[in-house]
């Protein structure tokens, strides 16, 4: 026979399906992650040539990635340099890349296909300007480099670009006045070793391997650019803007600078990717690129330079949404 239920009891009973829907919701709310899934899926990432820093670059932050994204996958491409790591990412053969500022700004302002789809996750480090030459060369300024076959990097490279302004500010036509090579950091130093080249123009982090390694086989040197050429390149205003007098350290590269610094001048360099990219995507893949910074620097130098406080200014471009998340989450 049916018993009513006193009010007490009832009380009692509902105090109880509550305590429980609390512990029941507590601990879905420690098993389940809340806000975006963890990242997962195929990503390509464009590095640059055989044996350059974007390339070991590239290689070394595959492997950080691997740890702290086990459920994705990261496929490398090789390329000749910034001009075509932006073409990649901008037509979407690539997700992410690396890329110097002058090129990023000069791809937006020729217009090219894609360019206000680009968007910044990371200010990393700064190329050096290196102009290179064997020990003996009569070479002592930028302007001694008429008439003499010079290496000026791939077309599609950031390299290119340097060659071309520094080349056209000291009053050379690179077309007419020099033997233009377009080769690469994968190729030039042994053109330059077996009197192929009498010099080359590399731009790069400090050091770069395979200058470093070129050094210890043939006696070379690095050519000082003069403060005044300098000038003249940011008068183009522009793309150019983007450059700033520097010093290589005399021990950069030791054997190759007799111990003193040299003049040059520098462009940062920027992780982009584009406002397709997932923003878990985009905040997980830039918060391992600050974090890998000294595990990378050990074989990567230039890694080492890798700083929170500066990351996030990756003018020309907007920062990526997700970037912006990681670095506000890393606020004190």
């Amino acid at each position: 026979m049916f018993q009513a239920v006193s009010r007490p009891a009832r009380r009692r009973a509902l105090q109880a399906s509550t305590a429980v829907t609390v512990l029941l919701g507590l601990l879905l709310w420690w098993l389940l992650p809340l806000g975006d899934p963890r990242p997962a899926g195929t990503v390509t990432f464009s590095t640059g040539l055989q044996n350059g820093v974007y390339q070991r670059y590239g290689v070394l932050l595959k492997d950080a990635l691997a740890r702290d994204l086990p459920e994705v996958d990261i496929e490398l491409l090789t390329s000749e340099g910034s001009q075509q790591n932006l073409a990649r990412v901008a037509a979407g053969e690539a997700d992410f890349t690396i890329a110097t500022a002058d090129a990023v700004a000069k791809y937006a302002q020729d217009g090219k296909p894609g360019a206000d789809r680009l968007r910044g996750c990371a200010r990393l480090y700064d190329d050096y300007v290196q102009l290179v030459v064997p020990k003996n060369s009569p070479v002592r300024k930028i302007g001694d480099l008429r008439g003499r076959s010079v290496g000026v990097g791939p077309d599609g490279s950031g390299v290119r670009l340097v060659a071309d302004r520094l080349l056209t500010a000291a009053g050379l036509d690179p077309a007419q006045d020099i033997t233009a090579v377009p080769a690469g950091i994968d190729t030039v130093p042994g053109l330059l070793e077996h009197g192929d080249l009498e010099a080359f123009i590399w731009s790069g982090g400090l050091p770069t391997g395979a200058v470093q390694k070129l050094s210890e086989r043939l006696p070379i040197r690095l050519v000082p650019l003069e403060s005044d050429l300098i000038d003249k390149v940011h008068a183009t205003s522009g793309p150019a803007s983007y450059y700033r007098l520097a010093v290589m350290p005399p021990d950069a590269y030791t054997e190759a600078q007799s111990r003193l610094s040299v003049s040059t001048m520098a462009v940062p360099n920027l992780l982009v990717t584009t406002d397709r990219m997932d923003a878990a995507m985009v905040e997980g893949f830039t918060r391992t690129v600050i974090r890998s910074r000294d595990r990378i620097g050990k074989t990567v130098h230039p890694a080492q330079l890798v700083d929170l406080r500066t990351a996030i200014y990756t003018d020309p471009l907007p920062l990526h949404e997700g970037a912006a998340r990681y670095y506000a989450s890393e606020k004190p």
